[in-house]
């Protein structure tokens, strides 16, 4: 019996190449069914078809969208939201416990550091893209984000 060699999806290696580049990651791993790609900048990209154990995602899942869909429902998104630059978890201070990098009605200046993104053990600084007021937050402490899930509004 013959094994039939997986196809390269080349699109989507760019697309996660170019991730890396615009967050300065220096690796970014993805699964999707029984495909794994890993793309690294030290390294070469990998693909993997391995059974992946999803008996536990099906039941968080559902869960999970709804708390997440929730707050995004409440505040419309709006064009001057920060957006996440990768997947991970959003940390809203610099350690437990501590206060927040910023509040809603705080001002803040290009560059300054609004929040952290844990993403692969890495915890990743997220900056202003611009300066301006803070008029809405849509995260919370510990909540995982997708990749361009509106954060934070600044006006």
């Amino acid at each position: 019996m013959a094994t039939r060699k997986p196809s390269i999806d080349q699109d989507l290696i760019r697309d996660l190449a170019n991730i890396l580049n615009d967050t300065d990651l220096t690796e970014i791993e993805i699964e999707q069914d029984d495909l794994r790609v890993r793309v690294s900048r030290a390294g070469t990209p990998q693909m993997v078809h391995a059974p992946v154990a999803q008996a536990p995602a099906p039941a968080a899942q559902p869960a999970a969208a709804q708390q997440s869909e929730a707050p995004v429902a409440a505040s419309k998104p709006s064009a001057n939201a920060v957006t996440a630059p990768m997947v991970g978890t959003v940390y809203m201070s610099p350690a437990p416990g501590a206060k927040p990098f910023v509040e809603v009605g705080q001002s803040v200046k290009e560059g300054q550091t609004i929040l952290i993104i844990e993403a692969m053990k890495t915890m990743n600084q997220i900056p202003a893209p611009r300066s301006g007021k803070v008029v809405d937050i849509l995260v919370g402490d510990a909540d995982p984000v997708e990749f361009g899930e509106p954060m934070i509004v600044i006006e």
